[in-house]
């Protein structure tokens, strides 16, 4: 087991970063009114009583970034989980289906399936990622091997009161960022790296947010408002109706 060096998470940090703020501006950039209008619940908003257009695609484009810089970011923290895994215990990126880090601590070979958060997934993904860990027990055992292997689940931020669930341990936040160390303050040192350049990247990403926000107003207007009304019969006609 090594130290893990702080300089070297910032460096890592600040090196990748980018990456997360250039795919959140391009999902933006990508993004088509016509699809997020068809994912969304249009019943939802007109029970909201949501009548001005604005504020409607506001509603209806935040949601969408919302989820989609989720996923982004969480793609970013598994990348950092690995790195710190990879200096303090050899940790590698995983070939095996659904399992994003492998290492050996105190003889004891981990397979981890990383995730953002603690409520990542319904019943069925959960029992897909049960799945995918026997899957991976299984080859891993074949042959001559017969490590101890434990399955985790890591999630990179919130709390797990009942960490064994049975075929896998849950670990959350604080005990993931530990697990994967040995540091129990590194959950909180990763915290100030993160907002490098972020002031001026998101200001970068407000002006291009807003651009899209007025474009797909005028968008809306035109295609489903009559006499500056909002056109539900034809909002749902587009959205659930038979083609």
């Amino acid at each position: 087991m090594k130290q893990i060096n702080p300089n070297d998470v910032v460096n890592f940090v600040e090196k990748n970063i980018g990456d997360f703020h250039a795919r959140r501006a391009d999902s933006l950039r990508n993004l088509k009114l016509s699809q997020v209008l068809k994912r969304k619940n249009p019943y939802l908003f007109k029970a909201k009583n949501v009548n001005d257009a604005h504020d409607l695609v506001k509603l209806i484009l935040d949601a969408h970034l919302s989820s989609q810089e989720e996923a982004i970011f969480g793609e970013f923290l598994e990348a950092l989980a690995i790195f710190v895994c990879g200096i303090v215990f050899e940790g590698r990126k995983s070939s095996a289906e659904g399992i994003d880090l492998e290492f050996s601590r105190d003889n004891v070979l981990y397979i981890v399936s990383v995730k953002s958060g603690p409520n990542w997934g319904n019943s069925s993904q959960i029992k897909r990622m049960v799945e995918n860990f026997k899957q991976a027990k299984r080859i891993l055992r074949t042959g001559k091997n017969k490590a101890n292997i434990q399955a985790v689940n890591g999630c990179c931020y919130g709390k797990e009161n009942q960490p064994d669930k049975g075929d896998y341990l849950k670990l959350c936040g604080q005990e993931f960022w530990e697990f994967i160390s040995g540091d129990n303050h590194l959950f909180v040192e990763i915290i100030e790296p993160l907002g490098y350049r972020a002031k001026e990247r998101n200001e970068q990403f407000l002006v291009e947010y807003s651009r899209i926000l007025n474009l797909f107003t005028q968008e809306f207007m035109n295609d489903f408002c009559v006499d500056g009304k909002i056109d539900w019969d034809k909002l749902v006609h587009f959205n659930s109706g038979k083609k």
